[in-house]
């Protein structure tokens, strides 16, 4: 459903293209008619990457444990061009996706203007460790790391998909990863080991990540990911 939303976006876009192209072949030769360069709206998503951009970005194979490779199907992007970011929207968050990769749509963006995103399993198919970048305007990337904290406390306790069981969520600010960070602990009396999430903004771009890996909850490896990505966005 995520690359069909980014799809749909397009062909919207694509479709109001000669409706704008002839609404502006009218020439009116007015004088008082504000020039093309008054009112020309700023883009949005001026100095953006692309996903396409945003892929190369991503951490490699060597920055994973060995033995862990990467899932086909939960590798993708948004490609060579910038989407129009869609307006968040105020519904109540489903929890249960914040087990999930792709969890940033927690925040009620489905829709940013470009991402790139792959996650790497063990050879057993018990650990994973998920990756994604997305760029957003500025203000709504500020918007989002605001929404996913206010996540964590809408979903302080929810019920998994697949043991059934009560899911914990502890949430907090982390100091010293980008311009700002949190961190969500996922924690089950069922589980076998928690979940970590961690959020981080660099600017314009928002690094998500989880982790299931070693004993700690996912905690080192996902903290190490996010500061591997950070720098990378740094370059």
């Amino acid at each position: 459903m995520r690359l069909s939303s980014r799809a749909a976006t397009l062909l919207a876009v694509a479709a109001a293209l000669p409706l704008a192209l002839t609404a502006c072949s009218t020439g009116s030769t007015d004088a008082s008619a504000p020039s093309t360069q008054k009112t020309k709206a700023k883009d949005p998503n001026a100095g953006l990457r692309t996903g396409t951009q945003l892929t190369k970005l991503l951490a490699p194979a060597s920055a994973f444990p060995a033995g862990y490779a990467v899932e086909g199907d939960n590798t993708a992007d948004s490609g060579a061009k910038l989407l129009s970011t869609s307006a968040r929207t105020t519904a109540k968050p489903d929890c249960v996706n914040l087990e999930s990769t792709s969890w940033i749509q927690v925040t009620g963006y489905q829709n940013s203007s470009s991402f790139a995103q792959n996650d790497y399993v063990n050879a057993q198919k018990t650990e994973e460790i998920a990756q994604e970048i997305d760029e957003f305007p500025v203000a709504q990337a500020k918007d989002a790391m605001q929404q996913i904290e206010a996540v964590a406390a809408r979903c302080a306790t929810f019920t998994d998909t697949d043991a059934h069981a009560r899911v914990k969520v502890a949430g907090k600010a982390v100091a010293g990863l980008g311009d700002e960070a949190y961190t969500m602990t996922l924690t089950s009396g069922k589980w076998q080991n928690g979940t970590t999430l961690i959020a981080a903004r660099s600017g314009s771009s928002v690094v998500t990540v989880l982790s299931t890996a070693g004993t700690d909850d996912g905690a080192a490896s996902a903290k190490k990911l996010t500061t591997t990505l950070l720098t990378a966005l740094k370059k």
